[in-house]
């Protein structure tokens, strides 16, 4: 499941074949498997979006979902293979993909709610349903919208995002302002939104 600048099927595949997206500031290296979803979906998440931290990628605040907090939040289903999943990760996380990554073994598993593969800003694995019989599953981090600071995001990474929203729920302009409206916060420093 994808939630922020990977609703974009473009930006998804920097993940999974390697490169880098439009207004990013790093090259992915992509997955063992580069083979691109074979299908997707757009859906809609209980939870919402939001921004905190420094992005390496894109500067200016991070995006990550709180299944907690009230929604929902568009997003988009990949139909992806576990080993994909955990080199998407591993990349959120600026490692290499490996064959011996542990969340592989997790994903293969399964898991029901949370599963925290470390303190990082992405390494906590969050259950979100199922579709078509197949798990949803997301990554974010370990904490929920209200125990950090929001900071805005650049505006490149806004751009992807409301790309992504435009491909994958076929929204207006008009519709992915309102909503963007809704969970970017102003340019305000460690304000809290």
């Amino acid at each position: 499941m994808s939630y922020g600048s990977n609703m974009s099927r473009t930006r998804l595949a920097c993940y999974l074949a390697g490169g880098r997206p439009a207004g990013a500031q790093r090259h992915h290296e992509g997955a063992r498997d580069r083979t691109l979803p074979r299908e997707d979906r757009a859906v809609h998440l209980p939870g919402r979006l939001w921004f905190a931290g420094e992005s390496s990628v894109w500067g200016g605040g991070m995006a990550f979902y709180d299944h907690d907090a009230v929604g929902p939040t568009p997003a988009r289903a990949y139909r992806i293979t576990a080993a994909q999943l955990a080199d998407v990760a591993a990349q959120e996380m600026h490692r290499a993909p490996a064959p011996d990554d542990p969340l592989e073994a997790v994903l293969r598993a399964g898991i029901d709610g949370r599963h925290a593969a470390g303190p990082g800003r992405y390494e906590t694995l969050v259950a979100v349903g199922h579709l078509d019989g197949l798990p949803m599953l997301t990554f974010t981090a370990p904490h929920g919208h209200t125990e950090l600071p929001h900071a805005a995001p650049s505006a490149a990474y806004v751009a992807m995002i409301g790309a992504g929203l435009r491909e994958a729920h076929g929204w207006s302009e008009t519709e992915v302002a309102a909503y963007l409206a809704t969970v970017v916060p102003r340019a305000d420093p460690g304000g809290r939104r």
